[in-house]
């Protein structure tokens, strides 16, 4: 802790228990706390803040070693001539030349959808809507039935 040994400690705890009493003890503890609580986070602060400060630095510093160091590599092994171009004439035309809507048509002739197989419709009921026209008699006749 701050190097007090416990013997140090127990002196302290009796002192502070004679001068302060055993009545105000809790509420000076709860200060000491409050004191204590507000010093440590002043601190973590301070050394967060010195941490960003030296991170930054070391960042330049690699910054700057990167730098020198791609330097060297570039000034090592120059980058090379693009190679000459050959000229288009002399090999033809090039290897991917859009073919002609009347070429297009003979090489892919235009999809034809056949037409869907007919299916049969169930016939609809005559009385009620078709949403009833599964059901053995009409609303009408079933109401009269439940009534």
């Amino acid at each position: 802790m701050f190097g007090i040994d416990s013997s140090e400690l127990l002196v302290i705890v009796i002192i502070a228990v004679i001068v302060i009493g055993p009545k105000d003890l809790p509420r000076a503890l709860y200060k000491v706390g409050q004191i204590v609580g507000k010093a440590q986070g002043m601190a973590r602060h301070f050394r967060t803040g010195i941490d960003a400060m030296v991170r930054e630095v070391e960042l330049e510093e690699l910054e700057k070693k990167w730098a020198a160091q791609n330097k060297r590599i570039m000034d090592e092994h120059p980058p090379e001539t693009a190679p000459s171009l050959p000229s288009p004439e002399a090999e033809g035309p090039p290897p991917f030349v859009a073919q002609s809507a009347e070429e297009e048509a003979e090489a892919h002739p235009p999809f034809v959808a056949e037409p869907a197989p007919a299916t049969p419709v169930p016939p609809a009921a005559a009385e009620g809507p078709p949403y009833l026209a599964g059901l053995t008699g009409s609303p009408a006749q079933k109401g009269d039935a439940a009534a």
